[in-house]
């Protein structure tokens, strides 16, 4: 993803299987509290839509924002910030008339101009948002990121105060969808100006639109709460009355505290899936979040196209996913399976696209030869960087176990250290390698190949034939599904296995026990995501 997300959750990032959440500390609350208590593994790093690149802030973001569109109850996107929409016939222009009761949690309106001036500084290439990239169907977004025009040009205009224009590139079939994605979200512009490069920084310093609002966050602490929002347009459909959040990093204790009803809801970590498959509540299922390694092209060793195919090549996935993971899949390719759809034919684009990048211990060694050749070097040390948390160091480990009995004559040394400053060091280029998890913002297969979590994508891998395949996509063949569909596979081979700019590694599974009394609770399509919006306790 591009300057340094996670995917990140994009950003970008932290995996299904690091994820530890949960409901209700106090089993015994009665309905009319309409509380939960919620255990994340990882620290948040910010409140602004603009510089967000994990999951524990997308998920803050994600339920006390609201732009367009959101997600419904079944997880199909409707409208939310908007009344009404009308669209050109030539299916590139959107005008919005927004709701004229929506207001910030500060009593402000929300107008089209929010929107307007957080587009705006999300293309920005001064603003260094970390999402950028998603911008690249709005008219001008990928020129205006590039530096080449200003960000006035940007294809959104405020026609009045409620009304709103958004004007497209080229058609895509997926509006709606990346409408309802965090950098899509409004800021109130007056906030933001007034706490200038500290907003976002801290609950006290940010505003909210959505149904909920962060308190007690101070921007460092591991604690924090969201409350039913009082200003929100639709306060009257939403019962939860608060969730109260904690970090906490070690999955056993999450899991302790579900097993004494403690909890009302649980994600299991790869140590607990096994151990409690057959309890009451268990649930599983695969999921379109992915596991990956990007490499610093910066730095000699890992910018030689052979070391990076020779990694890639050299670790056994299914022997991960069984032994270590115990849910999920290999991953051969960017994109996960089970995710996006051919419109035509209705065929899986995994299926379609085929294997790109699988463990094969010969031809990884043929490569880490012609890499030693290349780098003059008959040993060669590396570091692996991941976060800190139980599954990722667990995943950390059982790459270098891998990578060095693998390669003769690699050494890989693990620097686990807390998510926040792990997104930070792959922003400043601090690493060799890194690991992360990425999951998506809406399902097409562009999503994952021109973006996907992969760090510095757009700033560090300039072949020409990829960006060319892309535009290509996006423009020539945009309205031709078939021919769309056959280009971004030629991308994605280009960028996996020909140049192996990221090396895949695994498609998550999502395992979690749920109490029954907890109705409502939704889990994004594309990821780990907790949707507190329509939770009830019974």
């Amino acid at each position: 993803m591009k300057k340094g997300i996670l995917a990140i959750f994009g950003t970008l990032l932290v995996t299904t299987l690091l994820l530890t959440a949960c409901g209700n500390r106090q089993s015994s609350s009665t309905s009319n509290q309409q509380t939960l208590t919620v255990a994340t593994n990882a620290e948040m790093a910010t409140l602004s839509t603009t510089k967000y690149s994990d999951t524990t802030s997308l998920e803050a973001l994600q339920n006390t924002f609201e732009g367009l569109y959101r997600f419904n109850s079944k997880n199909k996107p409707v409208l939310a910030g908007a009344s009404s929409v009308s669209v050109s016939p030539d299916k590139k222009t959107y005008t919005f008339t927004l709701r004229k009761n929506a207001k910030w949690s500060n009593g402000d309106a929300v107008t089209a101009q929010d929107y307007v001036f957080a587009w705006r500084k999300m293309v920005d290439p001064s603003a260094a948002s970390p999402n950028s990239q998603r911008f690249a169907p709005i008219k001008n977004g990928e020129a205006i990121a590039a530096g080449k025009m200003s960000t006035d040009e940007l294809g959104i205009k405020a026609l009045s105060t409620y009304k709103l224009q958004v004007t497209l590139e080229s058609p895509i079939s997926y509006f709606s969808e990346l409408m309802t994605g965090a950098p899509f979200y409004p800021q109130d512009e007056k906030i933001v100006k007034k706490y200038g490069s500290q907003y976002g920084t801290s609950a006290a310093k940010t505003v909210f639109n959505g149904p909920f609002v962060v308190t007690g966050w101070n921007g460092t602490n591991l604690k924090w709460n969201y409350v039913k929002n009082s200003k929100y347009w639709d306060k009257k459909a939403i019962t939860l009355k608060k969730v109260n959040v904690q970090v906490v990093k070690d999955a056993s204790t999450a899991a302790n505290l579900y097993k004494t009803n403690k909890l009302d809801y649980a994600m299991l970590t790869t140590d607990y899936i096994k151990q409690y498959q057959k309890t009451a509540g268990f649930h599983s299922k695969t999921i379109p979040l992915i596991g990956y390694m990007s490499f610093n092209t910066h730095r000699k060793t890992t910018a030689n196209v052979h070391f990076r195919k020779a990694i890639a090549m050299a670790y056994n996935k299914n022997s991960l996913v069984k032994n270590v993971l115990h849910a999920g899949s290999a991953l051969n390719g960017i994109v996960p399976k089970d995710f996006a759809f051919n419109t035509k034919t209705g065929a899986d684009y995994r299926k379609d696209a085929g294997n790109m990048s699988t463990y094969n211990l010969k031809e990884a060694k043929k490569q880490w030869a012609e890499a030693k050749k290349e780098l003059g070097k008959q040993k060669i040390s590396i570091e692996l960087l991941t976060s800190d948390t139980t599954d990722s160091k667990q995943i950390g480990e059982y790459l270098q176990s891998q990578l060095e009995t693998n390669l003769p004559g690699l050494s890989v040394s693990l620097r686990s250290i807390p998510l926040k400053s792990r997104l930070a060091a792959t922003t400043d280029y601090d690493f060799d390698i890194v690991y992360g998890t990425w999951q998506p913002d809406y399902a097409d297969p562009v999503n994952f190949i021109s973006d996907g979590g992969q760090y510095h994508l757009d700033d560090d891998y300039n072949n020409s034939n990829f960006r060319n395949l892309l535009n290509q996509a996006a423009t020539t063949y945009a309205t031709n599904p078939t021919k769309r569909w056959s280009t971004l596979i030629k991308a994605e081979k280009q960028l996996i296995k020909t140049d192996a700019f990221t090396a895949p590694v695994y498609q998550g599974g999502m395992s979690y026990l749920l109490k029954n009394k907890v109705k409502g609770l939704q889990i994004s399509p594309y990821g780990t995501v907790l949707f507190y919006r329509n939770v009830h306790i019974k």
